[in-house]
């Protein structure tokens, strides 16, 4: 089969249609020509896997990633910056309905926080794209940054001194699963979080780590493939800190955070630009990310999350901060009396909001709702929804994810008058 990519799909591939037949391209680029071999079904799509670029598109770029086209997450990284936003725009218009601008990264490179690096018998690295078993072995990624280099291959020398076991994904069997750097991009600080199935690890761990900030030993005692654990020891501080303009939150292995610091300074402004009045309620807080920054603004600030230790996290950021946000372990479809407060700021799962929480938002008419999405699939749903009594005031589009597919988006709801 033959054709030119004429477009890209929602995930970055591109497309090549022969009769009804519709195959999806990885790493392909608008106007490339291109003969493919082989496919398979993934996901209910039929996806290349052995394919040859006849002809490549004059759009395309040199990769500055050598793994790029072997590693799953990189998936656009053959794309010119410029190109990226603009598919980015593009998806987001056909999703949504409205034409969104969408913010570039301030960085595309040494921009992730949080790397979660698989250790197995294949290799140390990621998964090779459309595989869960396989891993491409890497020396360091450029996504995230120079540090990363030096913590692999002390991670190498570790393993091999003390004779440490990989993982064995196919058997899921061994003792060194995964390593998962944090880095406060802001304060330069930085966690190693050595996640392990059941067993013992060196105490020597914190002399190979030693430039470190913090360093943890997790456990995942099941069969399960993830990259984190409870955390059995650490070594030097508990927490690193991540500073976003002037709000400071701690980092702790199990507490989620925006993977983008740079970008998430535009997505914290982004938040407070469009709450208005004095009471706000930030549901699906997680650690106060918003919360934290609308009180140090001056907002009255309480904050809801289902998981009580980001509630704790977030308490404890709301303290060093010295801001009077409260926040409280809550259910998304079991809180109280939304007209009590000016603006609802809500950040939900890629599920989006619980059809419960909307008729609630319907029922109760909170003059203002801020809605953060990582998913603009649920959110098309859920503002067909809102829409009823509710008008989009602004929407905005940020790159949170430069080379991949993803893109992060904040909503601005009114209540019609």
């Amino acid at each position: 089969m033959r054709g030119e990519i004429k477009k890209l799909s929602e995930e970055g591939f591109g497309i090549i249609k022969a009769g009804k037949k519709k195959v999806y391209v990885p790493f392909a680029a608008v106007g490339d020509v291109v003969e493919i071999k082989k496919w398979h079904r993934e996901k209910k799509k039929l996806v290349a896997h052995e394919y040859e670029i006849i002809m490549p598109s004059p759009i395309r770029t040199e990769p500055k990633c050598p793994y790029f086209g072997k590693c799953g997450g990189c998936v656009l990284q053959h794309l010119p910056y410029s190109e990226q936003i603009k598919f980015k725009a593009e998806k987001l218009e056909n999703l949504l309905g409205y034409a969104v601008d969408v913010i570039p990264s301030p960085k595309i490179y040494g921009h992730r926080n949080r790397i979660d690096v698989v250790i197995s018998t294949e290799g140390i690295g990621f998964r090779r794209r459309g595989t869960w078993w396989d891993v491409v072995d890497i020396e360091k990624c450029i996504v995230f940054g120079e540090k990363s280099g030096r913590a692999l291959k002390s991670l190498r020398e570790f393993i091999e001194d003390f004779k440490l076991q990989p993982w064995n994904l196919r058997k899921s069997e061994g003792f060194m699963r995964y390593i998962v750097m944090r880095e406060g991009k802001f304060t330069g600080e930085l966690m190693i979080n050595l996640v392990t199935y059941e067993g013992s690890l060196p105490d020597e761990v914190q002399e190979y780590f030693s430039f470190a900030d913090s360093i943890y030993w997790s456990v995942n005692s099941s069969k399960s493939d993830v990259s984190y654990g409870e955390p059995r020891k650490f070594w030097n501080r508990e927490f690193i800190k991540e500073r976003l303009d002037d709000v400071v939150y701690l980092i702790h292995p199990n507490s989620f955070f925006q993977t983008n610091s740079y970008q998430a300074v535009n997505l914290v402004k982004k938040v407070a630009e469009f709450a208005e009045g004095k009471k706000v309620l930030d549901l699906y807080s997680g650690v106060g990310t918003f919360g934290i920054y609308l009180a140090k603004k001056g907002f009255e600030v309480e904050g809801i999350e289902i998981n009580p230790f980001a509630v704790e996290m977030a308490r404890k950021n709301a303290e060093i901060n010295n801001v009077d946000a409260k926040f409280y372990v809550g259910e998304d479809k079991s809180v109280g009396n939304l007209g009590k407060y000016d603006t609802i700021v809500v950040d939900p799962p890629r599920a989006g909001l619980h059809p419960k929480l909307i008729r609630k938002m319907l029922k109760d008419a909170p003059e203002i709702i801020v809605y953060v999405s990582c998913n603009p699939k649920t959110l098309a749903k859920n503002l067909e929804e809102l829409k009823s009594i509710y008008k989009v005031e602004e929407i905005i589009g940020l790159d949170m994810f430069p080379h991949t597919p993803h893109v992060e988006v904040v909503t601005k709801l009114k209540l019609n008058v």
